[in-house]
């Protein structure tokens, strides 16, 4: 893909998530409860309810935009043998199958950059969570995507296409109680960040708190959000519940509307304290934009920052701190090893934790309401 198409594309998302939703297709097919009811329902379509009216959007000119939901029948079996469904059991694809996923772009550097296609012909399962895109590359280690068949869109009997905004937790109304909320962000795909995310929540909940815990960039996909879950963190949400499969290529705004109201949803619940994981690397560009803002920076009170080396802790935590980010401490996949924390510890003046260290009471509450107290 070159740069120009790309640019093209995020010209045309930005208008995509600001449109009303959505446009009417002619073209509609009855879809029985029975056939509804059958399919495999993916993660990311966890929150729409199938109405017994459902119908299809389908035939010439039904172009797909992000977070529409898609009746898919499998073509052929790639990458992805499973598909996870709402409750979080990975069911086995077979050919034939017809599933429920929602249209989305990814972007995973050890796996799939995909696309949301211009229209409802053959495309690629791209995430396991159940998106629907176009992959447009991959990583040299990650098979062929598993190949779909759209049958139609969902939409309702007047014609309106059901698309996952349409089910977004609602806005809050302000104010909302002021929590304690630390950030963890990383290098790349596969830092350790949920699993940093993870013992900090261990650790709060060990010094007697209830920690809320968001995830707030992405693909669609359940794996995280049960580990928090798995962890201690009650609730637990992710962008699904603002309404999107994916974040790739969402504009600022809506990356930074999503942030907000997750975090005021949990602040809503009850939480003690907030932890945010942003997904990806600081150099992804939805990443980056969040969190060198003005609204991430002003509502957080700390980052933890995970790492795979020693090298990439320095460059993360100089990265943030040129954008005024204040970090905490630093973690991730390497801190499981004395010798590469070693390196860190050297050249850092903040806390280099381990997955222990994390989960120990006295350190929680040290990186978030004493760090807290602190600056009030």
């Amino acid at each position: 893909m070159t740069t120009s198409t790309l640019g093209s594309r995020r010209a045309d998302d930005a208008a995509q998530f600001d449109s009303p939703i959505p446009r009417r297709c002619a073209d509609r097919a009855p879809l029985t409860p029975a056939r509804l009811v059958k399919a495999k329902a993916a993660y990311t379509t966890g929150r729409v309810p199938l109405a017994p009216d459902t119908r299809l959007l389908c035939g010439e000119g039904t172009v797909p935009e992000p977070g529409d939901v898609v009746l898919a029948r499998v073509s052929a079996i790639g990458q992805h043998k499973r598909l996870e469904l709402s409750n979080g059991r990975r069911a086995h694809l077979f050919p034939g199958d017809e599933i429920l996923v929602a249209y989305g772009h990814r972007y995973a550097p050890d796996q799939f950059l995909a696309e949301v296609p211009c229209e409802l012909g053959p495309c690629d399962l791209a995430a396991a969570g159940g998106v629907a895109s176009r992959v447009v590359a991959s990583h040299t280690a990650i098979g062929e995507p598993t190949r779909l068949e759209p049958i139609g869109l969902l939409c309702g009997a007047d014609g309106r296409r059901v698309n996952l905004r349409d089910w977004a937790l609602p806005r809050l109304a302000l104010p909302l109680p002021a929590v304690p909320t630390v950030a963890v962000v990383g290098t790349s795909m596969n830092a350790g960040k949920t699993t940093t995310a993870a013992g900090v929540v261990r650790g709060l909940r060990a010094a007697g708190l209830r920690p809320g815990a968001a995830k707030v960039t992405g693909t669609g996909a359940g794996g995280d959000v049960w580990l928090l879950r798995d962890a201690g963190a009650d609730p637990v949400l992710d962008f699904t519940a603002a309404g999107l499969a994916s974040t790739y290529l969402a504009p600022l705004p809506v990356v930074e509307e999503t942030f907000d109201l997750l975090r005021g949803h949990l602040a809503a619940a009850g939480a003690d304290v907030i932890v945010i994981e942003v997904a990806d690397g600081v150099f992804q560009r939805e990443t980056a934009e969040l969190v060198a803002g003005a609204r991430f920076r002003d509502a957080i009170d700390g980052v933890i920052f995970a790492a795979g080396d020693a090298l990439g802790a320095i460059a993360g935590v100089s990265w943030l701190r040129e954008r005024g980010v204040p970090v905490l401490a630093v973690s991730g996949v390497r801190s499981a090893s004395p010798l590469a924390m070693r390196e860190a510890e050297r050249a850092l003046d903040v806390p280099v934790l381990d997955l222990e260290a994390l989960g120990a009471a006295e350190i929680a509450a040290a990186l978030t309401v004493e760090t807290v107290a602190a600056k009030a």
